[in-house]
């Protein structure tokens, strides 16, 4: 079994070689990557990373400043377009590409469909953003198959809810948000009746911090009756919504990362997951959901994989920064330890600030522990971020995104780590991490006592010691077959020989046989001779914010 690394790629950012990154500056003026950027060469280069799949964010048609009139879509209001480019998931059309990503405008869909083939050519799988919970305000789909109405065509916009309405409404109300609907325009942007707002904010007056440029989706459920669900019979938006899942399926899309997942009630995913999956068995469905309690729920409905964000995430970022002790990661595990192939692993995407950012921990060096505990721990997926990898460190003001320590998906832009990498100009530093990151996930990918082996927390029985600081120190074996890995992660900013107990128990689990054995550290290539006995210590370097790694093969 192959364990899934999976690259997130914001196309409009990946390829772009434009270093002009003028602040909230235009298509023209700044530029934007495209589809074909993703060539059979460039592919197979994101592959030499150990990539299994690639996480496309953000190719579906949504709103932009960008006119595309000449082309026959629909010129957005810029009063309800967050940045030049626009966010994402402010779908405008569920059935459309992103002009912005095509060379050829009129032929975007054949760009796409194009790069799957491609994708899949150079053995890896295809995953988009399936945006369920809301969409842009002026959503109007150019492209949907015959025989399906668009959303909101059919509602009653005089009721505020209604079971087979697609949008909430606020009847006799005017959308009157807190700031200016001109924005630079002669005519403001209107909406009368007003409809609620993505985030669930269910008036007509959303705030600047709101997710005024959306809509929110209605599933059934009745909110200004305190969330009562009506679902028999099935809500109209629910077949549109698998109608759109079904549509992306037949182009060859191997999985859906849904966006904010469990702001759509359970029922809708177990209905429409159930379907899908009869049709396209093969496909994946990936969950964005913070709520630790609704976890178990999210999978039972038919998700293959949930962000493990609030839980390893959060506790690994905490480590890192110094706030909070190594041991603190054998809760995290243990919190999901029933469903740990489901869980998600990451330290970077779209939403969270960069590790080399001055908001986390400035030096990207200091997380390669929190990357080897990720990438080696169990079996699940682990998830990289375009730049991750060179140590990109997201603190740009572009625009509409200020200097936060993320990486903008509203705005023109280029990455820095990325356009230099394309011409070989990386920094010894930069191209030392990038080589760390390729040869853990390849440990990751090869070492079936990653991929498909047995996991043995080593903590309780390391408490604190002049050899041993729990605080910056972490211990684990992996074992499959007649292979054992032990894995010794070290947060701390200076080197250590680490003296590592190994119980009774883990040999009794693992069926460690005692004696001398010969361990490889795979990083370095280093042997050197280890006895192994019950409740016994090993002595094990470890290189300061490093990561080792010894091979055993009994």
């Amino acid at each position: 079994m192959d364990k899934i690394i999976i690259y997130q790629v914001l196309p409009r950012l990946y390829g772009n070689r434009n270093t002009t990154n003028k602040p909230n500056g235009t298509l023209n003026e700044n530029g934007c990557g495209k589809l074909n950027d993703f060539s059979s060469k460039e592919l197979k280069e994101i592959k030499k990373k150990g990539i299994t799949h690639i996480w496309y964010t953000g190719v579906i048609r949504h709103a932009t400043k960008t006119d595309y009139s000449s082309y026959g879509i629909p010129r957005c209001h810029p009063a309800v377009v967050k940045g030049q480019a626009g966010s994402p998931y402010a779908i405008s059309d569920y059935y459309d590409i992103d002009p912005d990503l095509a060379v050829d405008v009129t032929k975007r869909m054949l760009e796409f469909e194009s790069l799957v083939e491609r994708t899949h050519k150079q053995g890896m799988k295809v995953i988009i953003d399936f945006v369920p919970n809301h969409v842009a305000r002026q959503y109007k789909s150019l492209f949907q198959p015959n025989g399906i109405k668009g959303l909101g065509d059919d509602d009653d916009t005089t009721q505020g809810f209604s079971p087979q309405n697609n949008f909430y409404y606020c009847p006799g109300e005017q959308f009157s948000p807190y700031f200016d609907l001109y924005s630079g325009e002669t005519e403001p942007y209107i909406e009368h009746p007003a409809k609620a707002t993505g985030n669930d904010h269910f008036d007509s007056r959303p705030g600047i911090n709101d997710w005024y440029e959306t809509v929110k989706l209605n599933y059934g459920v009745d909110y200004y009756a305190g969330g009562i669900g009506f679902f028999n019979p099935i809500p109209d938006t629910w077949s549109k919504m698998l109608d759109i899942l079904r549509f992306w399926a037949s182009k060859g899309v191997d999985a859906f990362r849904c966006d904010m997942a469990e702001m759509v009630p359970p029922a809708f995913w177990s209905w429409a997951l159930g379907k899908l999956k009869s049709e396209y068995p093969e496909v994946k469905i990936i969950g964005e959901v913070y709520n630790p309690s609704l976890y178990r729920t999210y999978i039972s409905c038919g998700f293959d994989y949930l962000y493990d964000k609030v839980g390893m995430y959060d506790t690994l970022r905490s480590i890192v920064c110094g706030y909070n002790s190594a041991s603190s990661i054998t809760g995290a595990w243990q919190a999901t330890d029933d469903i740990a192939d489901h869980m998600l692993y990451f330290l970077e995407n779209h939403d969270e600030q960069r590790v080399a950012s001055t908001f986390f921990a400035s030096c990207p060096f200091k997380a390669v522990p929190a990357l080897a505990v990720s990438l080696l721990l169990r079996r699940n997926p682990f998830m990289l971020f375009e730049g991750e990898e060179y140590g990109e460190n997201g603190m740009d003001a572009e625009g509409f995104s200020g200097s936060d320590g993320r990486t903008t998906i509203f705005d023109y832009w280029s990455l820095d780590t990325l356009c230099r990498a394309a011409k070989f100009q990386l920094t010894e530093e930069e191209q030392r991490l990038a080589d760390i990151h390729t040869r853990l996930i390849d440990i990751a990918r090869k070492e079936k006592a990653v991929s498909e082996g047995e996991f043995f927390d080593l903590m309780y029985v390391n408490p604190a010691s002049p050899s041993f600081n729990p605080f910056r120190h972490y211990a684990f074996i992996r074992r499959a077959g007649k292979t054992m890995l032990l894995v010794v992660a070290n947060f701390d900013d200076y080197e250590a020989e680490v003296s590592v107990t190994i119980p009774a128990h883990a040999f009794d689990y693992l069926k460690i046989p005692e004696g001398i054995h010969t361990a490889t550290e795979l990083l370095c290539g280093t042997r050197q001779d280890i006895s192994l006995k019950k409740d016994s210590q090993v002595l094990v370097f470890t290189p300061s914010y490093g990561v080792s790694i010894y091979k055993i093969t009994f």
